[in-house]
């Protein structure tokens, strides 16, 4: 009691109960907020890394994969197609990849840590088509010149099995390498990187 004869211990546990119920009634009002500016679980996993087995893989086969909601295709390239990418070298735009998008572990010839293993987005750097994967020798269509590679059916850009840009096609620069590293030998995570990436 205060001095006045008047017990405000009521009035102070009233306050108290009024403070603890509005602050629960904000937190019931702020969470669906809260919630709608998170990504949704779509969005969350379409940006998550994304392991590829490469155990079954066949020498000279594609397989693809879906990372960040683009097409990323991993090439087991066989030991005749690294000895001809160094022959290309004249005919293509970029072929040391100085003005490409590539993690400082691909930017070599081969463009990738091991030599038989590729990885590319699988979008061309002209206008976002899917090139298409035409490994064969001197095709009727393409002609006696192409030695194996992506070709863009949209405006027929041309790129090696190092995902090089030929020279005089509207593609701008070499197919984006995404980042990725070696989990094991058979093993590969895209979407992530270690410094080096050390195979």
């Amino acid at each position: 009691m205060n001095p006045e004869g008047v017990d405000t211990s009521k009035r102070q546990f009233l306050t108290s109960a009024l403070s603890v119920v509005g602050a629960v009634g904000a937190g019931y009002l702020a969470v669906p907020f809260l919630s709608q500016m998170q990504p949704s679980a779509k969005a969350m996993a379409a940006g998550a890394p994304v392991e590829v087995d490469l155990s079954k893989m066949e020498s000279g086969q594609l397989i693809r994969a879906a990372w960040r909601g683009k097409p990323v295709w991993v090439l087991n390239r066989t030991p005749e197609v690294i000895s001809t990418l160094s022959t290309l070298d004249s005919q293509l735009a970029d072929p040391l990849s100085n003005e490409s998008v590539q993690p400082e572990y691909s930017k070599n010839s081969l463009r990738s840590i091991k030599p038989e293993i590729f990885v590319a987005v699988g979008l061309c750097t002209h206008l976002g088509c899917s090139p298409t994967f035409r490994p064969e020798i001197g095709p009727s269509d393409l002609g006696s010149d192409w030695k194996g590679g992506f070709f863009c059916p949209c405006h027929g850009s041309w790129f090696d099995l190092a995902g090089r840009v030929y020279r005089g096609v509207p593609a701008p620069t070499n197919l984006e390498v995404p980042p990725y590293r070696y989990i094991t030998d058979t093993l590969i995570i895209i979407g992530e990187d270690t410094e080096g990436a050390a195979a």
